[in-house]
């Protein structure tokens, strides 16, 4: 089995000539998790995976992989893999040379190539289709393959560039679960980048979140998502809303939000205007205006709405628990 290894990023720094992608970043990836880089496009999180792959140059920092300093090896000598997010597969090869190719270019024999790669199709569902083109196999298909041939080389951590952002909605699901089972089978480090906010909420044992070349927050996902550090965590992660209150601006989740159609006797409320209802199957959302509150968003299970709709125009009064405030970075 691969010995799963920490990586730590020490200070690291992309720069292309006078714009800075990545900003002095420092980040411990623990040994065996599935961490997600995420944010924006532009934000730097794919940069940051190409520092760690070897495929960009480290303009300054850091990173060091099991106690040694990998910044300066070429990408074979890291112990890393990097799965592209156009899977990048050869046309001319069948699924089987494919998945192989890497051990070829090592001198491998035939035989024992071929037999590492049908091993490594079995683990990810794809033996039947060896003999098969990539252009002869589904999106998902090919996404598979190119896991399989990532994986043949046995790495400690195995990169991952927006893997699932060609795939569809059903089948992203889909490869979800099965890049986790993955991930615990094989008990090695997967460093996922993604701007999907519920791809990183449903993958990852740690989410780092990227803003303009920086970590804005990393954490568990509950975590990130309970407790975001800033304006932007909070907005980004999504499910929030930001206010101005007690002159700090706080987080409060939209599920958090009550809704009611009187007044309620306390003067602590905000008075609001049902801009849209938008039906999600078991939550429907309202998008309110509250004057000077600015635009919110309250969640309501499908039960709750449905009891006593709220059509739109309709005035609305609007309460939380003090509790339920989360107060961000000024």
């Amino acid at each position: 089995m691969v010995q799963s290894l920490e990586l730590e990023l020490a200070a690291v720094t992309k720069a292309y000539g006078a714009t800075i992608a990545v900003d002095a970043i420092d980040h411990r990836f623990s040994a065996g998790s599935y961490s997600c880089l995420l944010g924006p496009s532009g934000c730097g999180k794919s940069s940051t995976l190409r520092m760690i792959a070897g495929h960009e140059g480290v303009s300054a920092g850091d990173i060091i992989f099991g106690g040694s300093n990998i910044t300066d090896l070429p990408p074979a000598k890291r112990g890393t893999a990097m799965m592209f997010q156009n899977y990048a597969l050869f046309p001319h090869l069948s699924v089987l040379d494919n998945v192989g190719f890497s051990q070829k270019m090592r001198g491998v024999g035939l035989a024992d190539r071929n037999k590492k790669a049908l091993q490594l199709l079995e683990l990810v569902d794809m033996a039947d289709y060896a003999v098969r083109l990539p252009a002869q196999l589904s999106g998902g298909q090919q996404q598979r393959v190119a896991l399989a041939r990532a994986l043949i080389t046995e790495p400690s951590v195995l990169l991952l560039d927006e893997p699932l952002s060609a795939l569809d909605p059903f089948l992203r699901i889909k490869m979800r679960l099965e890049l986790k089972r993955l991930q615990r089978e094989l008990g090695i480090s997967f460093i996922h980048v993604t701007h999907s906010q519920d791809e990183a909420l449903a993958l990852a044992d740690d989410i780092i979140v990227m803003n303009n070349g920086r970590i804005e927050q990393a954490g568990s996902p509950r975590v990130v998502f309970n407790a975001p550090t800033t304006e932007f965590v909070a907005r980004f992660i999504g499910g929030h809303n930001v206010l101005q209150h007690q002159n700090a601006r706080v987080a409060l989740r939209a599920d958090r939000l009550q809704v009611l159609k009187s007044a309620p006797q306390a003067a602590d409320h905000l008075t609001a205007s049902v801009v849209d209802v938008e039906y999600l199957g078991s939550t429907v959302n309202l998008a309110l205006d509250a004057d000077g509150a600015g635009d919110l968003t309250a969640a309501l299970s499908e039960e709750t709405f449905f009891q006593d709709p709220i059509e739109i125009g309709t005035t609305v009064f609007l309460k939380w628990k003090p509790e339920d405030v989360h107060q961000l970075a000024a």
